[in-house]
């Protein structure tokens, strides 16, 4: 398959993941954010399973997922991400698989509006699951060196954070839009905070 972009060490694959995910060399870490079984399930195209192939990939890995159901695959060990803020969902948890263990609580603000973002040096990408830039950034300190997959890319935080920490990445995204968007962040000078 075709990349949908490809410069500097970052790759993104326009797809869905269980299709493309075989046709991909080893990599070194998995990072990434799936949709959840309880949150906008139509929209970002949740459906049962939707992490399964995860078991195939023999990495380190980080998954965030959602508190109010059981994250369904095994793991060593649980970051939690506070989200510093009086939303409905003031955290979600970061399953850590393949190597390492440990139990820590990073606190970072949603960049889900202008202000935020601008107030913890991120940027708004109009996604309504986006990162903080720099949690991405402290998660790579506890990860193995080499290539980082994220599987649902979605705007492309991980693949920015990789960009700024040197790191080779590779994203695969369902949605155009979103394809785009993580394009675009790449294309622009890396600026570190």
């Amino acid at each position: 398959m075709e990349p949908y972009y490809q410069e500097d060490g970052q790759t993104i694959y326009h797809g869905d993941c269980r299709e493309i995910l075989p046709t991909l060399d080893k990599v070194d870490l998995v990072l990434t954010d799936p949709p959840y079984p309880t949150w906008k399930q139509e929209e970002f195209k949740y459906i049962d399973g939707i992490i399964d192939p995860l078991l195939d990939i023999p990495c380190q890995q980080f998954i965030f997922w959602t508190p109010a159901v059981p994250f369904p695959l095994d793991y060593c060990g649980m970051y939690v991400w506070d989200k510093a803020t009086g939303s409905n969902t003031q955290f979600e948890l970061i399953y850590q698989r393949g190597r390492g263990t440990g139990y820590k609580i990073h606190r970072y603000i949603t960049p889900h509006n202008t202000v935020r973002a601008n107030w913890c040096k991120d940027v708004c990408n109009d996604h309504y699951s986006q990162k903080p830039l720099q949690l991405i950034r402290c998660l790579f300190k506890d990860a193995d060196s080499g290539m980082v997959l994220d599987p649902f890319m979605g705007s492309g935080t991980t693949l920015h954070a990789a960009k700024i920490e040197g790191r080779q990445a590779i994203g695969i995204e369902i949605e155009e839009k979103y394809c785009e968007i993580a394009a675009n962040r790449l294309r622009q000078k890396v600026l570190d905070f």
